[in-house]
């Protein structure tokens, strides 16, 4: 089995314009004082790989600890695009009809318009990942971020896919549960070997099944 860790490093990497550098400071260092070291963080939410909750664009919004974290696990796909803005007609003429976590490998400059947010949207997907700081670029974040938040697709911002080709994986990026706030951190990791999982899965539920019958 291999996996890829697609997750940023939290400290010393780019960070969205506006928001604050992570910081992290230690109050606790082994020795004659102390038993153990002890460091605490002040950092955005949505600082380095993290997960977008509703809350964050919809007032009234669910909070990360009320999504439902099978969305963060299951099969995906990963898809190149080029650089620059993601329309309604690039979605229509070069996306999967079907898919249910996409992830979209950008080198960190691709962005969804309104449109084409909508659009995937609409399609029933469950996941939106990237690896560009955010979903919406600088001056349209609002219409691209509610458009996935509003119909439940999960979105997954700030992935290091540079080590990624483009295919088919398994992945698994719950996001920390920072229960009422708006964002969280996720540690995000792909597996290549993913149809062992997709078999594991079908014999889990059919030996499941079997069981039960057994009882009937």
């Amino acid at each position: 089995m291999k996996l890829i860790d697609i997750s940023r490093k939290f400290f010393g990497g780019e960070v969205y314009p506006g928001d604050p550098l992570p910081e992290a400071e230690q109050i606790c260092e082994i020795g004659e004082a102390s038993e153990c070291n002890l460091s605490v963080i002040h950092a955005c939410v949505h600082n380095a790989t993290h997960v977008d909750a509703p809350l964050h664009f919809v007032s009234g919004g669910d909070t990360i600890e009320n999504l439902p974290i099978e969305s963060f696990i299951g099969p995906c796909t990963v898809m190149q695009v080029p650089a620059g803005v993601i329309t309604g007609d690039y979605v229509d003429r070069h996306f999967p009809k079907k898919c249910g976590r996409l992830l979209i490998k950008g080198g960190g400059k691709a962005f969804f318009m309104d449109s084409s947010a909508q659009e995937l949207a609409e399609r029933g997907l469950i996941l939106i990942g990237t690896d560009s700081l955010s979903v919406g670029c600088k001056g349209n974040q609002t219409g691209p971020h509610k458009a996935f938040l509003q119909n439940n697709v999960a979105v997954l911002e700030g992935l290091d896919l540079s080590q990624v080709q483009p295919g088919e994986y398994f992945l698994f990026a719950p996001p920390v549960c920072y229960n009422g706030l708006e964002g969280a951190p996720a540690r995000a990791v792909l597996i290549e070997d993913y149809i062992f999982w997709s078999v594991y899965y079908r014999l889990k539920t059919a030996h499941s099944k079997s069981c039960q019958n057994q009882y009937l």
